[in-house]
């Protein structure tokens, strides 16, 4: 775990709260996941304080890092895509399966938050295996 580049971990997370930005954004899935959230377009319910933001990107450097150990120093890319879809779709979309399974979640809504991590992941392995 000493062998992993802190920076690129850094610029990962920062990537994919960008990715996270535009995922959930009115380009992309803003509408249809808070109709699928029960959100619907109440702009106070679509507020988020500065603290949730914090936290999200505390959690996105956490997965960077471990997904960084994961891989391991100098990492090649096709290896690192397949590993960033298995990461995003069979372990965390399947893990949100579940989850919204009991929480009686859409399938809408458990395809684009899966989607997004899937992307993520996906998006790590790029960033993790292109750094210099």
């Amino acid at each position: 775990m000493s062998e992993v580049n802190l920076l690129a971990v850094l610029v990962a997370a920062v990537s994919s709260f960008l990715l996270g930005g535009l995922w959930y954004s009115p380009l992309l899935f803003h509408k249809v996941w808070n109709r699928e959230a029960g959100r619907g377009e109440n702009p106070e319910k679509m507020k988020h304080p500065g603290r949730v933001f914090g936290i999200a990107f505390v959690f996105a450097l956490i997965a960077a890092w471990v997904f960084a150990s994961w891989l391991g120093p100098d990492p090649q890319l096709k290896e690192s895509l397949i590993k960033g879809f298995a990461m995003g779709a069979g372990i965390v979309g399947a893990s949100f399966g579940i989850n919204y399974q009991f929480a009686a979640r859409s399938f809408l809504m458990w395809a684009i938050d899966a989607g997004y991590h899937t992307a993520q992941f996906m998006l790590f392995a790029l960033v993790l295996s292109l750094w210099p």
